[in-house]
């Protein structure tokens, strides 16, 4: 079927935020480009988004072509339609955000029109370009957000985790210390998660792996665990 519009179409992409946690840093993947505009720059892996294709299949298939992860957790973040944010013309895009466990296997490597990928921590980008460094703060503020009222920071987490791991990767995101006790409490008594019968040796006593319970109700268990 063949559509006649009265007004030019814009063109719509897709650009993905990807997080982890690597080296005890919240760490974000960048490809740099190797094609104009901004050649040479870094940037959010994405791209043009084909006639037939779903926005979050663009997404993660983006994601998989720079990461070669095809199960990552996936939300739409926000749409960026600014008229000036690209010099090739008028192309919006809807930037989603990916959590990929710090565990899983990942191939950082450029796409088709990438030089190469890298994670970089958070808090240490290089300049970015388009408007991906915009793009990344929101991202990162919604992360924040979130983890305070649902329990998607288990997205991050191997399958199994100690209470010490969790805590952990809690205060990575958040850029803040957590009472030990406070944050044990809160954790358990939300009830998503359940206590495995394995261990972690290390040094000490051994520490109780727990696993997140895939029946709880993370968006009403975990309401406000913090700050």
């Amino acid at each position: 079927m063949v559509y006649c519009y009265e007004y030019p179409r814009p063109a719509v992409t897709v650009d993905v935020v990807a997080f982890t946690v690597r080296q005890e840093r919240l760490q974000v993947l960048l490809v740099q480009r190797e094609r104009p505009p901004f050649a040479g720059a870094w940037a959010l892996p994405g791209g043009f988004v084909g006639m037939e294709e779903p926005l979050e299949a663009a997404a993660a298939r983006e994601l998989a072509e720079e990461t070669g992860v095809s199960d990552a957790y996936l939300e739409q973040l926000y749409t960026y339609g600014d008229p000036g944010r690209d010099p090739r013309g008028r192309v919006i895009t809807v930037a989603y955000f990916a959590l990929i466990p710090a565990d899983a296997p990942v191939r950082a490597e450029g796409g088709d029109d990438a030089a190469q990928a890298r994670w970089f921590p958070v808090d240490d980008l290089p300049p970015l370009a388009f408007d991906h460094a915009d793009i990344v703060t929101y991202a990162l503020r919604r992360l924040r957000y979130k983890l305070e009222y649902t329990a998607v920071g288990f997205q991050l987490l191997p399958e199994t985790f100690t209470l010490t791991e969790l805590q952990r990767v809690y205060e990575i995101i958040l850029g803040e210390k957590l009472d030990k006790r406070n944050f044990r409490r809160r954790i358990l008594r939300a009830g998503v998660i359940e206590p495995t019968p394995y261990f972690r040796s290390g040094e000490g006593r051994p520490a109780r792996l727990y696993r997140y319970r895939e029946d709880a109700v993370a968006e009403v268990k975990a309401r406000r665990l913090f700050p």
